[in-house]
């Protein structure tokens, strides 16, 4: 997985530099999370739905080799010298529609393969994994574009899904546990049976919502290739290094937290870490220095990475394991959701007002989404980590 999102990063900014670079309008860049959100919003739940008939890990291989014949295409249309806009938009969202059906699969297959005591230090592994794909991959995408060209970053993603591919076949069968009733199929009933489950699940929702907020307010990274060349005035390697920033961060909180024994008062450590990144990102609106905007841009990624570790321990030591992928892909639509229209949003407010004012107003509104939660759904101030388990993790 580490291999494999670094490529994955390293293609998504070369897009916003790719599109930069075709056009300097600002709202241009938020086409890419206009783009990734519409495949999510029509095919989120039939994924989940398939990811608790079909095996997760056959339903891998498919999706894997999907996304990775779009990266080849985007990489042929530009050693062409034809691609267009409208090209990249179309291929971003072949590629998140593929990823609508790996990530419910993806997600919902880690408890079948830890005991539940170990989900949270799994969690952290995970998470440490992707954050140092999500560090090489943009570091490296500078070098590649400044010395080489864009389209070697979109052949190089496309070899990297080649990583997950092998993984799976290592891994060898994995087992999952199927619906006690035997009811579930991919149709309509049960697609509801998973919207109606996260609904009856307030500390479920709870995260879902105040991840979904945060990442539409806070959602800075569409607006990196302006802030890098027009404010700091930073090149394509130094934006490569912006664009890791995050990642730094997050795999530092990663290994502080795989290195802790069981979390406890889990419910404040989200909301604390989720205040953070809200004040972490008003910092970095607000620099001018390249140093202070990296630091700013470390601790986003670190507590980012705090809250990602402790939501996804709730909702998967909160989920039975038949309706798992059902809820792995409501929240997909949060969490991905989130982003994506943040990024549509950034586009529009900077182009209406500067890239400044989009940055600064997103971590405020992040803000006001933590007070409006954290009254409004009070279990997940008090939720400690040491209730009831629902999930059988793993799998018989």
């Amino acid at each position: 997985m580490t291999i494999s999102i670094a490529g994955t990063r390293m293609q998504t900014w070369a897009l916003f530099w790719h599109i930069r670079l075709i056009t300097d309008q600002p709202i241009a860049l938020g086409g890419i999370g206009f783009a990734r959100i519409l495949p999510i919003i029509l095919f989120s739940l039939v994924g989940g739905a398939v990811a608790d008939v079909i095996n997760r890990r056959r339903l891998l291989f498919i999706t894997q080799t999907l996304m990775a014949l779009t990266a080849v295409f985007l990489a042929w249309l530009t050693f062409q010298e034809v691609i267009t806009i409208w090209q990249i938009y179309l291929l971003t969202a072949l590629q998140a529609a593929a990823g609508t059906f790996d990530t419910p699969a993806r997600q919902a297959m880690v408890p079948n393969l830890v005991p539940p005591g170990e989900l949270p230090n799994a969690f952290s592994l995970t998470s440490i994994g992707f954050q140092v794909g999500a560090i090489v991959g943009p570091a490296i995408s500078g070098l590649i574009i400044a010395y080489w060209g864009l389209e070697y970053i979109y052949l190089i993603n496309a070899a990297t899904y080649g990583a997950v591919i092998l993984a799976l076949i290592l891994m060898g069968p994995v087992a999952q546990k199927s619906d006690p009733d035997k009811r579930t199929t991919v149709s309509l009933p049960a697609i509801r049976e998973g919207i109606q489950f996260i609904f009856s699940s307030p500390i479920i929702l709870s995260t879902m919502l105040l991840d979904f907020f945060a990442t539409f307010f806070s959602s800075a990274n569409t607006l990196m290739p302006i802030f890098a060349r027009d404010i700091l005035q930073v090149g394509a390697i130094g934006y490569g290094w912006l664009s890791a920033a995050q990642s730094i961060g997050a795999v530092i909180a990663g290994i502080v937290v795989s290195q802790l024994g069981e979390v406890r008062r889990q419910g404040r450590v989200f909301l604390i870490s989720v205040v953070c990144f809200g004040l972490a990102t008003i910092a970095f609106g607000l620099t001018r220095s390249f140093t202070a905007a990296m630091l700013a841009l470390m601790v986003i990624g670190a507590s980012d990475s705090v809250s990602m570790i402790i939501r996804n321990t709730i909702r998967q030591l909160q989920t039975p394991d038949y309706i798992r992928g059902r809820m792995t892909s409501v929240n997909q639509i949060f969490f991905m959701g989130g982003p994506q229209l943040g990024e549509v949003e950034a586009g529009i407010v900077a182009q209406l007002f500067g890239a400044t004012f989009a940055i600064v107003s997103g971590g405020v509104g992040c803000l006001l989404a933590v007070g409006w939660i954290s009254r409004r759904w009070p279990v997940l101030r008090t939720y400690n980590g040491d209730e009831p388990i629902l999930a059988g993790a793993m799998a018989d």
